[in-house]
């Protein structure tokens, strides 16, 4: 780092990647999810006749070798090849070219709520059926969370701080919060950072089903995922990445980089309630949301639009529209909220990132995704979730909400440039 470089204090989002079970790539994932479209559907992958929840939201259209070698390709657990593949997407969206002159000042800082739970069943099998010495060499470093960020950062050469969060479902957006936070003390000029998750295979779906959190519409799948509708049921678990490029605003600027908005507040606290679910009173969310508004420096009234956690899950949906009505009071009736899980289910640890790349895209298109399903209104549930058909409005200041197992609440706050 130059020792005359001062930060700015503001950080711009200058660069977007997505993998989603909508397609792969931003435009793919964001025109699909905009019209509504779902992509629930039964498990294909393996074999889910004896589970009591039976589809998901694949990413069905991913081919890793168009990312990486093809050997590391192909023994690779998806959750690092999805981040490799998010971040190859943002970093060519940027525009930001890594070289001499730069690399030890641009860092990463993707998490995962699990990691390589994929391979780490698969290495368990080969440990049962044929003893220890056929246990791959590549399971720790193929299983741990961090290696998404390990990856990203080989690959692409980038020698700045690294690191990596696991704050299980609020991982995505604590890694860009905490990216964000890298930047504005000056520690570096861009960051590569959000979430990446691949969940959907025999143990995480056994482990998930065993908690009983996911809904169980096995003979109507496409209409599972409903976000604060009345009959909610349970979460559909998803998978995919979210990486954005995140820079320090005078950087951006001096180098012409295309600027997509900037994020303005992020706020962070715990439940210390349950270890699965949400403070009934939204207490939490609360706090998180009022701190990413705060630190913004508006009032919560210039907010227009919220992505919702929304899991479909019957208490957190109710406990989160309480945490609305108490941040934004008369306000939250004006509110546009949506759930985009309604369409892609919960991506767990990458869902936070991906969630806030969709703030950004409704800022520059002006249109906010809708929450399909939505048929009943539930009296706990009564503000306007933009049911069914997506809505062309003006959007100045976007937040994403999203929530944790063991009581962990992050809110990212953007602003439209």
């Amino acid at each position: 780092m130059n020792p005359e470089y001062r930060p700015s204090g503001r950080v711009v989002v200058t660069g977007i990647g997505l993998v989603t079970a909508l397609g792969t790539g931003v435009e793919k994932s964001w025109t699909r999810l905009v019209a509504g479209e779902n992509p629930v559907d039964f498990v294909k992958s393996f074999d889910v006749s004896e589970y009591s929840t039976r589809f998901a939201a694949e990413v069905t259209d991913f081919d890793a070798s168009e990312w990486m070698e093809g050997k590391e390709a192909r023994r690779i657990d998806p959750f690092i090849a999805y981040a490799v593949s998010g971040a190859a997407q943002a970093l060519k969206d940027s525009g930001l070219v890594v070289d001499d002159s730069n690399r030890e000042d641009i860092g990463v800082l993707i998490g995962a709520g699990i990691g390589g739970l994929g391979f780490l069943g698969a290495q368990h099998r080969r440990l049962v059926e044929s003893g220890p010495s056929k246990v791959s060499p590549f399971l720790v470093p193929y299983m741990i969370p961090d290696m998404a960020s390990g990856y990203v950062s080989i690959l692409n050469g980038l020698k700045g701080p690294i690191s990596c969060v696991v704050t299980a479902c609020a991982t995505g957006a604590n890694a860009l919060g905490d990216a964000a936070e890298i930047i504005r003390r000056g520690d570096a000029v861009a960051m590569v950072a959000g979430g990446a998750e691949a969940p959907i295979n025999e143990i995480g779906m056994s482990g998930f089903c065993s908690i009983r959190a996911m809904s169980g519409r096995n003979d109507d799948p496409k209409r599972a995922s409903r976000p604060f509708d009345k009959d909610r049921d349970g979460f559909v678990i998803g998978e995919g990445a979210g990486v954005m490029i995140l820079e320090d605003y005078d950087h951006a600027v001096a180098r012409g980089a295309k600027i997509y908005g900037e994020l303005v507040g992020y706020g962070m606290s715990a439940d210390a309630y349950h270890i699965t679910a949400t403070s009934p009173d939204g207490d939490g969310a609360i706090r998180s949301m009022a701190m990413a508004v705060r630190k913004a420096g508006i009032t919560p009234d210039k907010v227009d639009y919220i992505n919702a956690h929304g899991t479909s899950t019957p208490y957190n949906d109710s406990s989160e529209t309480k945490a609305i009505k108490s941040v934004f009071g008369d306000h939250a009736h004006k509110l546009a909220i949506s759930s985009t899980k309604s369409m892609l289910g919960h991506s767990l640890g990458a869902t936070g990132a991906v969630e806030a790349i969709f703030c950004i895209l409704a800022m520059r298109d002006s249109v906010v995704p809708p929450t399909i399903n939505y048929e009943t209104p539930d009296p706990e549930c009564d503000l306007d979730y933009v049911p069914n058909v997506c809505r062309k409005m003006e959007v100045n200041y976007a937040l994403t909400n999203s929530f944790g197992f063991g009581g962990k609440n992050a809110s990212l706050l953007f602003k439209k440039l």
